[in-house]
C-alpha cells in the first residue's frame, strides 16, 4: 500500500538515484540534485557494485531486489561499494537515506519564442505546484501559447486535475461532476485563481492518457478552450475511494463516476464483462482505429455538444481528439524491434555514455548546446549494428534503412536523458513526434481558426 501510494504522494525515501542495467551491473545514471547521494560523492556514470558488503553483481540479482536494498527510512545509513571509471579501487560510500522527490512535470521548455511546452506525466499531491511554477517560469520567458503533453499519463488524483484545468477556466465554469448509485452529484468549478485563460491551448493525448488526463481533456474540449490532439483517450472515469484496513492493508471501491461538464461519461463500458474490457486496446489496434479516423464508430444515443460553440462531441469512453494523428510503426521493422528484444540500444549507450561522459560533458555543457550540437553519425550507427551481431541480431540493411531516423533520434534522446534529464529527451524526441508537430502546425496555420476554438 506504502509503494502504491509513493508515486501520487510525490516522494519516497531512499538514495536518490536514477540507474540502469549494464550487463549485470548497475550504472548510476543521474543523481538527484543536492540528494543523498550526491551528497555522498556519488556520480553518474558510477557503478554500484556491492550495498552493505554484499554484492548486487549478477543477473540472478532482479531489480526489485536492488531497490528493497538502496531503499529505507529517512535518517539511516547504507554503505555502498563503487567502481568509477579511471579508478583503480573501490570506492566506499556512506550514503544517508532522505526523502527523494518524485516529480510529476517532467519537462518545461520553450519551443517557439512564444509557444511553451508541459510534459505531465502523473497527477500527484505536488503536480498543482509543479505545474503553477511551470506555467509562471514559460510566461516569463515570453509565452503566449501552450502545449500540454498528457500522453500515456494514467491519471492520478482528482483534485490535481481539478487545479490544473483552473488553470484555463474562467470562474465558476464546470470542471468535471461525479455521480454514483448511492453517491449524490458533486460539481467541481473553476476559481478565479486562474494564469493561463487567455493564450492558445493545445493539449496532447494518445490512448494511454486516462483518468485525471481524460478530466482535463475533457473540460477544455467541452468549454472549447483549447485544440486537443492525438488519438482516443484509455477511457478511465471511475471514482474510487480508498478504505484502510486494520493490518495496513487498503480496499479501493469504487463509488461514482467521472462526467465532463456537457455531461460525457468518461469510462468506456464493461457491461460485457471484464475479459472483454482488458482487450480494448487489441481490439482498437485490429480494427485499425489507432492508425484511420474513420474506423472510430460514434453512437449517436451518446452525442453531445460542446458548452460555447456547440460542437459536436462524442461520449461512450474516452475523449475523441480535436485533431486527429494516426500512430506512427513505419519505423518499427523487424530489425527495430529485434534491437528492442535484445536490449541492444541501451547496453550500447550505457557503454558509450561510460567511455564518453567527460567528453561529451566538456563539448555540451548545457541542453541546448547538445541539441544544436550533437548528432548520432556513422561510426556509432556501425558500432551498433556491430554489437547487434554479437547479441544475436543479424544484419539488416534495410531494415536499418527503415528505422534509422527514428532510431538515431532516440539515441540521442536518451544520451540527453543520462546528461540531462527527462527534460532532455522529450525535447529530442518530440522532433520526430507526429502528434507533436501537429500541435506545432495547429498554432501555426488557422486550425483555431477553422474550429472556431479559443475564440472569444
Amino acid at each position: 500500500y506504502k509503494k502504491v501510494n509513493e508515486p501520487l504522494k510525490g516522494n519516497f525515501e531512499g538514495i536518490g538515484i536514477r540507474y540502469d542495467r549494464l550487463e549485470d551491473t548497475l550504472v548510476v545514471i543521474s543523481t538527484i540534485f543536492k540528494g543523498p547521494s550526491e551528497k555522498a560523492g556519488l556520480m553518474a556514470g558510477d557503478k554500484i557494485i556491492t550495498v552493505n558488503g554484499e554484492s548486487i553483481v549478477g543477473a540472478e540479482v532482479k531489480d526489485k531486489e536492488i531497490t528493497k536494498r538502496l531503499k529505507g527510512p529517512k535518517g539511516t545509513e547504507v554503505n555502498v561499494g563503487v567502481k568509477r571509471h579511471g579508478v583503480k579501487k573501490l570506492l566506499d560510500l556512506t550514503i544517508v537515506r532522505d526523502k527523494i522527490p518524485i516529480y510529476s512535470v517532467d519537462a518545461k521548455y520553450m519551443v517557439t519564442p512564444t509557444v511553451g511546452y508541459i510534459k505531465v506525466n502523473k497527477f500527484s499531491a505536488t503536480t498543482r505546484r509543479e505545474f503553477r511554477a511551470a506555467l509562471m517560469q514559460l510566461e516569463g520567458e515570453g509565452m503566449k501559447d501552450l502545449i500540454l503533453d498528457l500522453r500515456n499519463n494514467g491519471g492520478g488524483y482528482l483534485t490535481a486535475a481539478v487545479a490544473m484545468v483552473d488553470e484555463f477556466l474562467g470562474t465558476k465554469k464546470m470542471i468535471v461532476y461525479t455521480q454514483g448509485r448511492k453517491y449524490r452529484k458533486k460539481d467541481y468549478n473553476a476559481t478565479s485563481r486562474g494564469n493561463f485563460e487567455e493564450g492558445r491551448l493545445v493539449v496532447m493525448i494518445n490512448e494511454g492518457s486516462a483518468s485525471a488526463s481524460e478530466i482535463v481533456s475533457g473540460a477544455v474540449q467541452d468549454w472549447d478552450r483549447g485544440l486537443i490532439v492525438g488519438r482516443r483517450s484509455f477511457g478511465k472515469g471511475l471514482v474510487q475511494r480508498t478504505y484502510v484496513l486494520p493490518d495496513s492493508s487498503a480496499m479501493r471501491l469504487t463509488i461514482a463516476r467521472y462526467y465532463t461538464p456537457a455531461g460525457r461519461s468518461i469510462q468506456k463500458p464493461y457491461d460485457k464483462g471484464q475479459d472483454d474490457y482488458h482487450k480494448d486496446m487489441k481490439k482498437r489496434r485490429a480494427s485499425g482505429e489507432l492508425y484511420d479516423q474513420s474506423k472510430i464508430e460514434f453512437n449517436d444515443s451518446l452525442k453531445f455538444e460542446t458548452n460555447i460553440k456547440k460542437r459536436p462531441v462524442y461520449g461512450g469512453g474516452g475523449i475523441m481528439p480535436d485533431v486527429f494523428v494516426s500512430a506512427d510503426t513505419s519505423h518499427r521493422s523487424t530489425y527495430y524491434r529485434a534491437l528492442n528484444k535484445k536490449g541492444v540500444v541501451t547496453k550500447f549507450l550505457l557503454t558509450y555514455m561510460d567511455k564518453n561522459r567527460k567528453k561529451l560533458t566538456a563539448k555540451y555543457p548545457d541542453l541546448d548546446s547538445y541539441v544544436k550540437g550533437f548528432s548520432v553519425d556513422n561510426t556509432m550507427i556501425n558500432n551498433l549494428v556491430a554489437l547487434a551481431e554479437k547479441e544475436g541480431v543479424e544484419r539488416d540493411s534495410e531494415g536499418l534503412a527503415t528505422a534509422r531516423t527514428y532510431l538515431t533520434a532516440r539515441m540521442k534522446g536518451v544520451i540527453a536523458r543520462y546528461m540531462f534529464g527527462t527534460e532532455g529527451y522529450y525535447k529530442v524526441m518530440n522532433d520526430v513526434s507526429p502528434i507533436f508537430q501537429k500541435a506545432i502546425n495547429s498554432l501555426k496555420d488557422d486550425t483555431f481558426t477553422q474550429m472556431d476554438i479559443g475564440m472569444k
